[in-house]
């Protein structure tokens, strides 16, 4: 039992079966290497979710579950942890069990070393993993500064995305979206996408859609287009603890132009309604929202976090805010939703280059594989 039976077969771990970042690459990267006709299965800790993901217990590091999870490593030849408690999980599951994990870090490896203890003890979990993989090549030099990891056990492989799923809308392609979402067919349309959770401030990204609203002509004359000059909209898709909250804020500050959706089984409708997206997080790793934007042409408007600027390259794909600690400069945001507004189409194009060049599924799933071959051997 304690064997593998498949020394090629791999294991993925995700924390729960929420439709969020490191869950959803998972989910594809399961997908494409099955396809690619290697066995590879997918688990989460614990939780419930959008995801149609088997659950090993009833939390997320409880004996029943660590013991699930050992028995479900001893079939394959190797487990991907995909971010967060994964780590935690894998390291005591699996210590003395012969089946390694490679460890994905999803985001700022620093935010674990804020006291010296708590860094010694992510240094040592992270030393039980065969591998590590950064989601960026900061994220990288981070981890191998901050915990003094052996160069050739990091590697940077990029957040990937399906380019398939996430294409550029045409004008048909634009007003069926909105109809569906209940949007006006010719306002300026930006989106947030994400967890209406602290960490994604999105408080800050209806703070700065009010003034943006709120600068709007009374006609088509002005500096704005006729189109903008029709009236903004901001969508919010996604669900969490803030959102009565949010809905409050919306309602105060711009009454009837905000619009939420909840969680979606398919965030394609949110991209192709949109003219921008807008991102204003505290902190990120490099988002899945930032590529799945860009592969469907749609600029984005963040703040300067984390590896953001993988993805957003100031001024070409789209523009970088720098807002300060909570709760942040609403004025600066606006700033970068301006300044992609006024160049959308452009930044929108560059933003689909870069990110089928870097992102692309396919490009991703290869050096997956390199780095799979290398621990089968």
């Amino acid at each position: 039992m304690g064997t593998p039976t498949d020394r090629r077969a791999v294991l993925h771990v995700v924390t729960d079966p929420r439709r969020r970042g490191s869950q959803a690459f998972a989910h594809d990267l399961d997908a494409a290497l099955r396809e690619r006709g290697r066995a590879s299965s997918i688990v989460a800790l614990a939780g419930t979710g959008e995801m149609d993901i088997p659950i090993l217990g009833p939390g997320r590091l409880h004996p029943r579950t660590l013991r699930a999870l050992r028995r479900r490593a001893a079939g394959v030849g190797l487990v991907i942890a995909h971010g967060s408690t994964t780590l935690d999980a894998c390291g005591i599951a699996l210590a003395g069990a012969g089946t390694p994990f490679v460890y994905v870090n999803i985001g700022d490896p620093r935010h674990w070393a804020r006291d010296a203890l708590r860094r010694a003890r992510v240094g040592l979990m992270l030393r039980r993993a065969a591998a590590i993989a950064s989601v960026s090549p900061m994220g990288r030099d981070l981890l191998l500064r901050t915990y003094r990891l052996a160069p050739e056990r990091v590697r940077a492989i990029p957040n990937g995305r399906r380019p398939e799923r996430f294409l550029p809308p045409n004008e048909s392609d634009r007003a069926k979206a909105r109809a569906e979402l209940g949007l006006p067919a010719e306002a300026t349309v930006l989106a947030v996408v994400g967890a209406l959770a602290g960490e994604k401030r999105v408080a800050l990204a209806i703070e700065a859609f009010g003034l943006l609203a709120g600068a709007e002509p009374a006609t088509g004359t002005g500096d704005l287009s006729d189109r903008q000059a029709l009236g903004h909209r901001l969508l919010v898709a996604g669900e969490g603890p803030e959102r009565p909250a949010l809905e409050a804020l919306a309602e105060r500050r711009v009454p009837g132009r905000v619009t939420f959706t909840g969680n979606l089984a398919d965030p394609g409708p949110v991209y192709r309604a949109a003219d921008m997206l807008v991102l204003s997080s505290t902190s990120e790793g490099v988002p899945g929202v930032l590529v799945e934007a860009g592969l469907s042409a749609i600029p984005a408007a963040a703040t300067d976090v984390g590896f953001v600027r993988d993805v957003v390259v100031d001024g070409v794909t789209g523009a970088l805010a720098d807002v300060g600690p909570d709760p942040g400069d609403p004025q600066a945001l606006l700033a970068a939703i301006r300044r992609v507004l006024s160049d959308r189409d452009a930044m929108g194009r560059a933003a689909r280059a870069r990110c089928l060049e870097r992102h692309a599924m396919e490009t991703v799933v290869d050096a997956w594989i390199a780095l799979l071959d290398e621990r089968s051997r």
